[in-house]
């Protein structure tokens, strides 16, 4: 299969589950949460921590550490920044300005536990290992038949989390977790604990987010301005789905991660072809224009997402 591909088949399934993190939390507290990408990428280095420093064979061993980080992380923002914002009665712009603030605060946490103090401190193990100051390397992966693991993986992690979301949905939680998103004070009064609710929902969000990082980290390099790269695509994502759907979430997150990739690789080729190498490396640097333009065009044509054309119709008229 083309690597070209595939590489945008993998970036599709890591954006889905990223994107739908994003949009539960934006279901809970109705701002769009600018840290999203900061879990992602604290859950890539506990993630790459777990497996340089614990021994593990495969830094797939390590996406659970990287999983369960994300959701305490989550937790830990909810508690402690937005739910004492939300009961002083901050409005969505004041929140939305505090996700900005944890997201700064989260890229020099990162910079200063990961990239000062781990490097640092154990320059020399990792340099052992391969991996040096100031960048993390893309981790190792396994093949089987010269197929990369990652292309099986990232695939089969986000069929289950659709079958795990469409399961948990149908449950009792899923149903209060609906109730109290839509309409918390009436589930307040119907005996639904929606604090519980709400702080589930979180560890969820950040949950998923990190093993989108924890996979990530397999897939490509992470460099220190990771956070900032991605943030652009999961917007973009959620946008594209509907930003208040959790299927649409994954089903925009796929196509703007697999559109960046598959996209900019053909522009390079064309570009490489007709202009010269130097023209090709000038187009890969305008590689985050794609979701940007995904977006843009979302909003001014369905600024409710995907989620919300009636395709039946759509079909009919075609």
């Amino acid at each position: 299969m083309d690597p070209t591909i595939t590489n945008a088949i993998v970036y599709g399934c890591l954006y889905a589950l990223m994107c739908v993190g994003l949009t539960l939390t934006y279901m809970t507290t109705k701002v769009p949460n600018f840290a999203h990408s900061n879990f992602v990428v604290i859950s890539i280095f506990c993630g790459a921590t777990a497996f340089l420093f614990g021994g593990f064979a495969s830094p797939y061993f390590g996406v659970p550490v990287a999983a369960v980080a994300g959701g305490v992380v989550a937790v830990l923002m909810y508690l402690l920044i937005l739910k004492p914002l939300t009961q002083r009665g901050a409005n969505i712009v004041v929140l939305m300005i505090a996700t900005l603030a944890v997201s700064i605060f989260f890229d020099a946490f990162v910079a200063a536990t990961f990239f000062t103090y781990l490097q640092g401190t154990y320059a020399r193990f990792l340099a052992n290992k391969g991996y040096y100051l100031y960048s993390l390397n893309q981790l190792p992966d396994f093949n089987i038949f010269g197929v990369r693991g990652i292309l099986l993986v990232a695939p089969v992690t986000l069929i289950l989390v659709t079958l795990a979301i469409t399961y948990l949905l149908r449950t009792r939680f899923g149903v209060a977790m609906r109730a109290a998103i839509e309409n918390p004070n009436l589930a307040r009064i119907l005996g639904i604990n929606v604090e519980r609710v709400y702080l589930v929902s979180w560890f969820i969000a950040g949950f998923l987010a990190g093993i989108g990082g924890g996979l990530y980290s397999i897939q490509s390099p992470s460099p220190p301005t990771t956070a900032s790269n991605i943030i652009v695509d999961i917007f973009a994502g959620v946008v594209l789905g509907g930003i208040s759907s959790i299927y649409g979430g994954i089903i925009g997150g796929f196509i703007v991660g697999f559109s960046e990739t598959y996209v900019i690789r053909l522009l390079t080729v064309v570009a490489d072809q007709y202009w010269g190498f130097a023209a090709g490396s000038q187009v890969a640097a305008f590689q985050k224009g794609i979701p940007l333009a995904i977006m843009i065009i979302t909003l001014l044509v369905i600024p409710k997402g995907l989620i919300s054309v009636n395709w039946r119709r759509v079909l009919r008229l075609s």
